[in-house]
């Protein structure tokens, strides 16, 4: 029984980080997040390359100081 509530409490943790996390995709593109400068845009013809250098950089940035701000916490 021990092992079902321990899988059923990080079910819901999981569920609830992806909803998280869907809110601030929504929020960040309607923010401007994915069209910053530093995005590679190349066009040409019917062919169209995006890569997403500054956005992931800066999502990088944020979610490495919430890791250290969560391991901090559980010192």
């Amino acid at each position: 029984m021990y092992g079902f509530q321990t899988m059923g409490k990080m079910l819901i943790i999981i569920g609830a980080v992806s909803i998280l996390v869907g809110i601030l995709v929504y929020l960040g593109g309607r923010l401007g997040l994915g069209k910053l400068p530093g995005d590679i845009l190349y066009s040409k013809g019917n062919f169209t390359f995006y890569f997403p250098l500054a956005t992931s950089l800066i999502i990088s940035l944020i979610l490495t100081a919430i890791m250290f701000l969560l391991r901090l916490r559980n010192r």
